[in-house]
């Protein structure tokens, strides 16, 4: 009878707190640039300068004259290209809005800064997380 109750509990959290399923990709930078010591205010309003298709999960795709909120600019390093975090604005890309990933800084253009990104702050393995 145990046995029963604890199997039935078992599937009462499995059905509760489903189980995320992604990977942890490899790191683009240890350090980065925000707002904020939480990583979650506005940085800036880009406009994208040329379209950009993502390799894979970690960054967002973006069409030429696209808006993007930028979150967090990541520190470049050695041998590596610069890239920021950010999400697509716009009614015509609502499928999108909100998705936040990376892209490169050398493709958008600063359209207004809202403040200033001066708190350095380290990666962490969740930075780089896919679904």
């Amino acid at each position: 009878m145990t046995r029963v109750y604890l199997a039935v509990l078992l599937l009462c959290l499995r059905l509760m707190c489903p189980l995320v399923t992604g990977i942890f990709m490899d790191k683009l930078a240890s350090k980065k640039l925000c707002a904020d010591d939480d990583c979650v205010y506005t940085i800036s309003l880009a406009r994208a300068e040329e379209d950009y298709n993502a390799p894979d999960c970690r960054f967002i795709n973006i069409k030429k004259g696209q808006l993007i909120y930028v979150y967090a600019k990541l520190v470049k390093e050695k041998d590596s290209g610069e890239f920021w975090a950010g999400s697509v604005y716009g009614e015509q890309y609502e499928d999108h809005m909100g998705t936040v990933g990376y892209f490169p800084s050398s493709l958008v253009s600063e359209q207004h800064v809202y403040q200033e990104a001066n708190k350095t702050l380290p990666t962490t393995d969740i930075d780089f997380f896919c679904e």
